[in-house]
């Protein structure tokens, strides 16, 4: 499962509206903020593609400017990934790019 700690940029004046809005979404714990209007979060989901899938969702938050990675942690998909259970696309990459 990957753990993914990340900044969320948005504008001083909607980051409260903000920030609830990113803690109602399924696997997005919020953190923290402050008043210039870096909201921290942390994403927990299934597999990196659907980590992935999750960050696109939070950049199309209307007010939502940036979201900027801070760590990544596997915790169990690399065991995962080598026993051949599951085969995940290339973490940033596009379906359709090469």
């Amino acid at each position: 499962m990957p753990v993914g700690g990340f900044v969320v940029s948005v504008l001083p004046d909607d980051a409260e509206r903000l920030k609830n809005e990113l803690a109602l979404v399924d696997g997005v714990e919020v953190y923290g903020w402050d008043e210039k209007g870096n909201i921290v979060v942390v994403i927990e989901a299934e597999t990196s593609d659907l980590m992935e899938e999750l960050v696109e969702k939070l950049k199309r938050i209307d007010g939502v400017l940036t979201v900027g990675l801070a760590y990544l942690h596997f915790e169990d998909e690399v065991d995962k990934i080598e026993r051949g259970e599951i085969k995940p696309e290339a973490f940033g990459r596009r379906k359709g790019r090469e």
